[in-house]
């Protein structure tokens, strides 16, 4: 006689689906835990970890950004291999304000993230009609060719790049800055793909075909979606401009590209909670490694490949489904 597994939802969940329906403080802990925690532990974290590790922090939110504006994207039905376009464009816009008009980072960065996302998607704009890996590819070739342009013409310093640039006003600024700006985005990007405009989105991705019979221009939409997409990866690039005072073809490097793509498969794509964690996995994981020299990158690969065997759901659906679900084997 054979053995099936059977998953149940906790009774909890089933109650606490509709919020009205939450009777106790048992209910209510159950419902808060798991966004209260995981925040509380950043802040803890930011407060007792030594500097190197609160700038592995800074760097694992600022790609956590990168890989929710990556997420949204593909949930807009626009799969981009390149993030680094509109972190590169960010972070050109910021630095380039800051050292010719001497404006301060709190001007810069938040212009940056506005014209650099209007700026990649202006030049996106033709392109919106292509789908699949068409799309994809268009996007994997424009920042690699924005570097040789810089190189080839050296506007905006050329190789050398910008330096010399203005820092945030204390380390408080640096420190918190990103870590607040990737759960506000969570949050926020959580919040619109529930409302009415989230729901059309998302059914650009699950069938454009029968949105456009609808009357509606999802030309518009997706316009609309990649601003917003573009101008979260964009802030994050005028951040890491004026933590680093130094703005130069790096931003448009593949990693700013390629990292985001594999938070979100190592967390779980679709979830927005998932590509973020995934960035706070690979992020400390990636500089734990720095130790072992050139056996770093090998050592990482089998790390990426044995998340995507063992949890190929994302790390992010596995713990979600043994918080709300219990198993129990039941004979056939």
């Amino acid at each position: 006689m054979g053995l099936r597994k059977e998953r149940i939802d906790r009774g909890i969940k089933a109650r606490s689906e509709d919020i009205f329906a939450v009777t106790s403080y048992r209910e209510m802990l159950y419902l808060i835990a798991p966004r209260a925690v995981p925040i509380l532990a950043a802040i803890v974290l930011s407060l007792i970890a030594p500097p190197y590790w609160q700038r592995v922090l800074i760097s694992a939110s600022v790609f956590g950004i990168l890989a929710l504006s990556w997420d949204f994207l593909q949930r807009c039905g626009m799969v981009s291999l390149g993030q680094a376009l509109f972190f590169g464009a960010g972070a050109y816009v910021s630095g380039y304000l800051n050292h010719s008009l001497g404006w301060s980072p709190v001007i810069t960065v938040p212009l940056g993230a506005v014209l650099g996302g209007a700026f990649c998607t202006l030049l996106l704009v033709p392109v919106l009609r292509l789908r699949g890996i068409y799309f994809s590819m268009v996007t994997l070739v424009l920042p690699l060719m924005f570097e040789r342009i810089i190189e080839a013409t050296k506007i905006l310093g050329g190789t050398e790049g910008i330096s010399g640039l203005d820092p945030f006003p204390n380390s408080w600024v640096e420190l918190y800055l990103p870590l607040i700006a990737v759960w506000v985005a969570l949050f926020g990007l959580r919040r619109l793909m529930g409302s009415d405009y989230g729901l059309v989105l998302s059914g650009i991705n699950d069938n454009d075909r029968s949105v456009i019979s609808s009357g509606i221009n999802i030309y518009v939409l997706k316009a609309q979606a990649l601003f917003i997409g573009a101008s979260m990866s964009a802030f994050a690039g005028g951040i890491m401009t004026h933590i680093y005072m130094f703005v130069g073809m790096p931003v448009f490097a593949l990693d700013y590209s390629i990292l985001p793509i594999a938070s979100a498969v190592v967390g779980g794509m679709g979830t927005f909670a998932g590509p973020m964690l995934g960035s706070f996995i690979l992020v400390p994981l990636s500089e734990l490694l720095r130790g072992i020299g050139g056996l770093r990158i090998i050592v990482y690969s089998l790390s990426l490949v044995v998340f995507i065997v063992a949890l190929p759901e994302g790390i992010f659906h596995y713990l979600q489904r043994k918080y709300s679900q219990f198993e129990r084997w039941k004979e056939l």
